[in-house]
């Protein structure tokens, strides 16, 4: 996952095969995926029923801060929900916008969905943080 080796100690007794399936489900995926016409599949047949969308401009200054912050966040979620990042400058990607009912003004955003109800919430943004984005997660699991 994003270049970080992860081990699972193969030494343990408690090794059996759901552990096994879990650890390779957990760290199958990057803890951020771009979401964009060729991981559209994946992302859409992920077995998460949360999904978490940073949109966002790419072409921001404020852009690697914001990444390092979602990151840090998407760590303490790793195998709960699965979080998403969509670049505005993406013309395929208007249509998350408009699914949202987001304007680029009200960017940068965080929009959650539940997969099997469609069930949707969305925050808008002065600056990505990983108490914020937690919270946000937590209010909508609850």
């Amino acid at each position: 996952v994003d270049s970080d080796r992860r081990d699972l100690d193969m030494n343990s007794k408690d090794v059996d095969a759901e552990m096994i399936i879990r650890f390779i489900r957990m760290n199958e995926l990057r803890l951020v995926t771009e979401y964009n016409p060729v991981t559209a599949v994946g992302v859409m047949q992920s077995s998460l029923q949360l999904n978490l969308l940073l949109i966002t401009d790419k072409m921001s200054p404020k852009h690697p801060e914001r990444m390092h912050r979602y990151r840090a966040a998407a760590e303490l979620f790793k195998g709960k929900i699965l979080f998403i990042l969509v670049d505005i400058n993406l013309n395929s990607n208007e249509r998350i916008m408009s699914f949202f009912k987001l304007k680029k003004s009200q960017l940068p955003a965080l929009a959650i969905f539940h997969v099997p109800d469609e069930e949707q919430d969305v925050l808008t943004l002065d600056e990505v943080s990983v108490e914020r984005v937690q919270d946000f997660c937590n209010r909508f699991s609850q």
